[in-house]
């Protein structure tokens, strides 16, 4: 146990040297005071990077315990093993530092701000007034509440099933100082934000997995090998996605190469690529050499080079810590305040060839079918590898979804989409009622059952047995339920247009992307229940399902011809200070909209129509083979005992039988 403990204070000490000199090289140690501008001091110049350092390694360690709790640990008879909730109550206790750390954030960021100092700020309103009035005040203050959750949770839940919701939660509460920094106000913050949020993401679980890790295996816990094994597949993962959101962020915060050695921001980014590649030698270590000496009972070997690797991480965040506190290189041309609202230049009129070939990169909706298409692929491949089929129509269909997607979240349907609502309302259409269509005919949930194997344990939840978890759960049961998901799919839209929330969404880059994805899931959701192929806890029978279909049918024409009738646009805020000078009226515009909302729901609606028929067709077919098959065993049967019959009537009286 001591030498968990001196390994534990060597990564915090790795930590504090990395932020000190990423401070001293990037110039914010010696920041100058400018006279005749307030300072806050050096008690808040020093101690908002020390407090933003402790709540990243808060959060680390909490996500690293849950993760280690959850998924890192094998199961017992289907619940938390007594290590795993052992890990639950030291993932309790981070989250406490994690909450602190973001609390000292807060008001030191307010000082910092206004430069006053810390009592200040503490005595007077200014920091309610940060927390309502600017985004960073606000993401932090959720970032204390969720933890605080996540804090309480931690120490009461005993299912895996809740430890999983944790988990998320935990995640989710790393997003929003990132979505609101200093990534939001870059010029490109469409790539920088997501980038951001992704290279998150993957960063703390897989710096809080390693360092839980090895205090695994310096307390010499058992199962020290299983939970090795799986962290070295999760930490691949982590690696490549930290390394590609890692590179479209630098990208899009340093667009001249160059940058990265004339300049101090560049530099201290040349430095966290260095410590990246050494990081990656270090795991390619722990899969060829540790990992088969933890399995032959020699775990000293790992944990020298895990205590190494744990602290070349820690000092890795104390430089990226520096870094949010070093000014990126300016740009060289002045922006626009286009540019600032939607990332781009104002594009050229919008032609119907300018919609297929402007092409926008869109990084989450890259990732998204990047993700959803290579394991739909690999699931198929493996199907194919051991002999089983699988039908082309349905990977046909998957295909077709996620290239449906694509059309219209990175074309020029995404760059027009922010300036005109009748573009918008185009991709709004596809996304919630084309490409849900053919991505529930492409039965992603029956592919994974199939293709997925079981835990190797016995009791143990691997991929398979959580997603059949999912299935079965009370929330998957109520969002899929008939009524609530054509509440979902009709009702929303219905609250989202005639409400404040579309200019908001509008506004934000990260509400922007949960309305695009809000449109794909509950028309997911929607059309799962009609014409799904996966396994769903409900089934209707098909007289329900066309019923359905067409009581949907009319809401959305009404919503159409609403939006045809109104007199004044919809989030004027937003399109007056986006409207392109060579468009037409917001007015007419917004009627555009509301024609192409009533007249492309007859597109979908046929092709659902198609296919229950379709479907209910295969199932009459499959239904009177089943009877045929059945009809056969029984004339089958009535022939045998006809035959028995004669050939009891055919013997002579007292004549033995063979049986007897």
């Amino acid at each position: 146990m001591a030498r968990a403990y001196r390994a534990a204070a060597a990564v915090a000490l790795a930590a504090l040297a990395g932020l000190l000199a990423a401070l001293w090289a990037g110039g914010a140690a010696s920041e100058k005071v400018i006279p005749g501008i307030s300072d806050a001091g050096r008690l808040v110049r020093w101690g908002l990077p020390l407090s933003r350092t402790l709540m990243d390694l808060g959060a680390a360690v909490t996500l690293g315990c849950l993760v280690m709790a959850v998924l890192l640990l094998p199961l017992v008879k289907g619940g938390l093993s007594a290590a795993s909730e052992k890990y639950l109550h030291a993932a309790s206790w981070a989250a406490a530092v994690w909450a602190a750390g973001a609390a000292g954030t807060l008001v030191l960021t307010v000082a910092d701000i206004l430069g006053v100092p810390i009592l200040t700020v503490l005595q007077g309103n200014e920091l309610s007034s940060y927390v309502g009035q600017l985004p960073q005040g606000t993401g932090l203050l959720i970032v204390i509440l969720l933890v605080v959750v996540v804090a309480l949770l931690s120490r009461t839940i005993t299912s895996p099933a809740s430890a999983i919701g944790v988990l998320v939660l935990a995640f989710a509460a790393l997003l929003p100082p990132a979505l609101t920094g200093h990534s939001a106000a870059s010029a490109n913050h469409n790539v920088a934000v997501i980038g951001l949020a992704l290279h998150l993401a993957a960063v703390v679980p897989w710096v809080g997995g390693l360092a839980v890790l090895t205090w695994h295996a310096l307390t010499k816990e058992r199962l020290l090998d299983t939970a090795a094994e799986r962290f070295s597949r999760l930490a691949v993962w982590c690696f490549a996605v930290t390394g590609l959101s890692g590179l479209a962020n630098t990208i899009s915060r340093i667009p001249d190469p160059l940058q990265l050695f004339d300049s101090d921001y560049g530099r201290l980014i040349l430095a966290k690529i260095v410590a990246f590649a050494v990081l990656g030698w270090f795991g390619w270590q722990h899969r060829e050499r540790t990992i088969p000496l933890i399995r032959a009972k020699k775990p000293l070997a790992f944990t020298r080079l895990a205590v190494v690797e744990a602290a070349i991480m820690a000092a890795t965040m104390g430089v990226a810590v520096a870094l949010s506190r070093t000014a990126a290189p300016a740009p060289s041309l002045p922006e626009s305040s286009i540019k600032a609202l939607i990332g781009y230049e104002m594009p050229p009129p919008v032609t119907a060839l300018r919609l297929v070939s402007l092409w926008r990169l869109d990084l989450f909706f890259l990732a998204l079918v990047l993700a959803l298409g290579g394991f739909y692929v690999a699931g198929v491949v493996r199907l194919r590898r051991r002999g089983d089929k699988w039908p082309w129509g349905r990977l046909a269909a998957w295909i077709a979804g996620l290239l449906s997607i694509v059309a219209v979240t990175m074309t020029g349907v995404a760059t027009y989409a922010p300036l005109l609502f009748s573009v918008h309302m185009s991709q709004h259409m596809t996304l919630a009622m084309m490409s849900p269509i053919f991505l529930v005919l492409g039965a992603p949930m029956t592919l994974a059952l199939r293709a997925l194997r079981p835990a190797a344990v016995k009791g143990d939840n691997g991929p398979r047995e959580w997603l059949v978890m999912a299935l079965h759960s009370r929330f998957v049961k109520v969002v899929s339920h008939p009524l609530v998901a054509t509440a979902l799919f009709i009702g929303s839209t219905y609250a989202l247009y005639f409400s404040p929330a579309f200019e908001w969404m509008m506004r934000n880059h990260l509400g922007h992307i949960f309305m695009l994805m809000h449109f794909l899931v509950t028309g997911f959701l929607y059309y799962w229940v009609i014409i799904g192929v996966d396994p769903a806890p409900r089934q209707l029978p098909y007289v329900a399902k066309l019923l359905l279909l067409f009581v949907t049918m009319p809401f959305h024409a009404f919503f159409g011809i609403a939006l045809m009738n109104m007199g004044e646009p919809i989030a004027p805020g937003w399109y007056d200070a986006v409207h392109p000078p060579w468009a037409v009226g917001q007015v007419h515009d917004l009627q555009t909209g509301g024609a192409i909302a009533w007249g492309f729901g007859e597109i979908p609606t046929f092709v659902v129509l198609l296919a229950i028929v379709f479907q209910w067709a295969m199932a009459d077919t499959r239904r009177s083979r089943r009877e045929d098959r059945k009809a056969v065993l029984d004339d089958d049967k009535e022939l045998a005992a006809y035959n028995a019959m004669l050939a009891k009537l055919g013997r002579k009286p007292g004549e033995a039988t063979s049986a007897e």
